[in-house]
């Protein structure tokens, strides 16, 4: 038997990209492919998703967002 691929692939509402240096060191959220802020804690995350009025129930979730360059605690930039 043969399994089909879907042609819709799932993309989630908020992305978090890799940290950027700054003071403090921070992440760009994107939301609906639309950068709207940034973030330097995971409750940053949470309130620029509340704020577009998106309930997160599951940070681990990848259909809800996705972390790019690090998972949800990593907010520190890694050393090269």
């Amino acid at each position: 038997m043969t399994e089909s691929a879907s042609p819709y692939i799932s993309w989630p509402r908020i992305l978090v990209l890799g940290v950027q240096p700054g003071t403090p060191p921070f992440r760009i959220v994107e939301i609906d492919g639309e950068v709207v802020g940034e973030a330097t804690a995971l409750t940053d995350v949470l309130m620029v998703a509340a704020a577009a009025g998106i309930r997160v129930h599951d940070l681990d979730d990848p259909d809800v967002v996705r972390w790019v360059g690090g998972d949800k605690f990593t907010w520190t930039v890694r050393g090269r």
